[in-house]
């Protein structure tokens, strides 16, 4: 797998993703989920003019660029113009909203006083694995890359004038393909198509890029009737009816109005940017939520994204209630957590979206408690008692999972595995894992107290309510005590994450937000947060996860430190600090609105997963609170 760290830009439906770099490259085409499969190995796009070998529109040294995203759409669009032969490329990438095919349009310019002979090549390279081995197959005028499962085909109204399945590496820089062969054991192709263009004028071309499921569709005979209902498609049409609905959504989910706000215009793009990637992260069957686009399948700097962790996921759908996105905040809880919820009341570290347990390493407390905790933050936005009856058993069942935990915990019996703290580096007890069980009892008493009357005819089941009521209150206290004696340290004067290494740690600040454990105001509070300021606020304003952290080359502020730090700041009353911590995230996103898990102190631009979604559903968590409060 070639190593592509950065996606610049990603765009999609909710079946289609796609991600590219600032070049225009096509990185990786996803179907028919955000995170499963990924098909694409390497896809390039050149052209060779005349007697010239192939120039790679997307590397090239003469090439000058210019790309942005059609305004509040999923439709990206890049310029190349090729400052040696004076070729203007005007490339436009969507996927309709009603059709899975990614559509990539070409107008190419001759702006020079020579004719030109233009060959326009594409380089296709599919992932391929012994157990799916992908061959070329040439077809009804389509590239068609196949193995057992699925099948990627490339094509367009245009007659190819050339096709090369086998040994294309050998020969693509020359700028000229072909061969013998309609099909042969290879997972790399090439597909050319033959252009006149004189002198001040224009060509286009209609490229299509289609995932095939063997399985729904004949690759033999099926498959030729779906590539030709795609060659009537009326482009324009599809183009614009897609820049329509994504314009619409965006109108629609503005729930916070800040489109209507003499705001800059720099919180819009990141505002509007982060309604649009949330639909496109979204599993719109189970509900279930990727935390970013894949950026290292090899595993060579991460263990991966591309996966869901309910932690996360619960943030992200508090965001989404702020955006009007409710219907998938609930069935994020009423379908995904239903189903990824072990026998015993747990959920494990991470799954993919359609609820398939994924690779991990360990478990986290925390991600157990986080959706008991989410699940009324998401009551108390669509105060719908209907929506905690149905999923009461599934909370409950979580609820005693975790009173077995803390049990466990207070006696030190030893029982329970040591859980991964919040970043996956740390096993034991955490500050902020047992916080967030704090917030899952306080939340679960409160959805007690909001449902006990809708079983009033069950006398059975409100005694057993009450009776958990009385067991939650102990243990809250219980908790509570615990870390009081437990992750204060007075010598430092502050909260420290854990007892073995000892370090500040931006999650302390769960213990007052979100989950509430103590107060702001509380001396030892303050201590903390000062604490934090001194040991890993950064020089240029932002925070990093705590003392020492090196990941991904060190040193790197987190956005999401910078909006915890926001929320606390505004809990506390500090809204000076809170606007200073929500500009430098502000100010750190990309040129598109997309927001990174890191950020480059010296640059100011995302240094690791661009669009990272549980970034981008803070900052509107914060930007809801800082709306309603007037502060912008």
């Amino acid at each position: 797998m070639v190593t592509k760290y950065f996606n610049d830009a990603i765009i999609g439906n909710r079946t289609v993703t796609a991600s590219f770099s600032k070049t225009g490259e096509l990185l990786r085409l996803y179907s028919p989920t955000v995170d499963y499969k990924q098909f694409i190995e390497r896809f390039n796009v050149g052209v060779k003019i005349n007697d010239s070998a192939m120039i790679y529109l997307h590397n090239d040294i003469n090439n000058v660029y210019n790309q942005d995203y059609s305004q509040n759409t999923n439709v990206l669009e890049t310029e190349i113009l090729n400052t040696y032969f004076n070729l203007r490329v005007v490339q436009t990438d969507f996927v309709p909203i009603k059709d899975n095919v990614l559509i990539k349009q070409y107008k190419l310019t001759n702006e020079s006083n020579i004719d030109f002979d233009l060959n326009f090549l594409i380089y296709s390279q599919v992932i391929t694995n012994l157990n799916n081995d992908t061959c070329g197959y040439l077809k009804n005028d389509a590239l068609i890359q196949y193995n057992h499962d699925y099948a990627v085909c490339i094509f367009s109204k245009e007659v190819p004038n050339a096709v090369q399945i086998n040994g294309v590496q050998n020969n693509i820089m020359e700028g000229v393909i072909g061969g013998k062969d309609y099909i042969g054991m290879s997972s790399d192709s090439a597909i050319s198509y033959n252009f006149k263009i004189s002198a001040g004028k224009s060509v286009s071309i209609a490229l299509y890029v289609y995932i095939n499921d063997n399985n729904s569709k004949c690759l033999l005979n099926e498959l030729d009737n779906e590539l030709e209902r795609f060659r009537k498609l009326d482009i324009k049409k599809e183009l614009e009816d897609t820049k329509k609905y994504w314009k619409k959504f965006v109108k629609d989910h503005d729930k916070l109005g800040i489109n209507k706000l003499d705001v800059d215009d720099r919180i819009k793009n990141v505002y509007n940017r982060s309604i649009l990637l949330f639909p496109l992260v979204t599993n719109p069957v189970t509900g279930g939520i990727s935390a970013g686009i894949e950026v290292d399948e090899n595993k060579t700097k991460c263990g991966r994204y591309s996966y869901c962790w309910p932690r996360d996921a619960v943030f992200i759908t508090r965001a989404l209630d702020a955006v009007g996105m409710g219907e998938d905040a609930e069935k994020f809880y009423s379908k995904f957590c239903k189903m990824t919820q072990s026998k015993n009341g747990m959920w494990e570290q991470r799954f993919y979206t359609d609820g398939k347990l994924a690779p991990a390493w360990g478990y986290q407390i925390d991600e157990t408690a986080s959706v008991i905790f989410g699940a009324y933050e998401h009551y108390k936005v669509c105060k719908d008692k209907n929506f905690l009856k149905s999923n009461l058993k599934m909370l409950e069942n979580g609820i005693i999972y975790l009173e077995k935990y803390v049990e466990d915990l207070l006696k030190g019996t030893g029982k329970f595995k040591l859980s991964y703290d919040l970043w996956e580096e740390f096993e034991g007890f955490s500050l902020y894992s047992i916080s967030a069980i704090f917030g899952a009892f306080k939340a679960m008493l409160a959805i007690y107290k909001d449902i006990v009357g809708m079983f009033e005819n069950n006398r059975l089941k409100v005694e057993s309510i009450n009776k958990q009521i009385k067991k939650l209150e102990n243990l809250v206290l219980e908790i509570k005590e615990y870390c009081l004696r437990e992750f204060y340290d007075d010598n430092k004067k502050s909260y420290i994450r854990n007892t073995v290494d000892r370090k500040i740690d931006i999650s302390l600040l769960g213990a007052v937000t979100p989950f509430g454990m103590f107060t702001p105001k509380e001396k030892n509070i303050q201590n903390t947060i000062e604490r934090i300021n001194m040991t890993i606020r950064t020089y240029t304003g932002g925070y990093i996860r705590y003392e020492g952290d090196c990941y991904i080359g060190g040193y790197n502020p987190w956005p999401i430190a910078n909006l915890w730090m926001a929320c606390y700041n505004l809990e506390a009353g500090e809204n000076k600090k809170a606007l200073e911590n929500f500009s430098f995230v502000t100010t750190s996103a990309s040129e598109y609105g997309l927001l990174g898990e890191q950020v480059n102190n010296d640059a100011m631009r995302p240094a690791w997963v661009i669009g990272l979604t549980w970034s981008h559903a803070m900052y509107i968590i914060v930007l809801a609170e800082l709306k309603k409060l007037g502060l912008i």
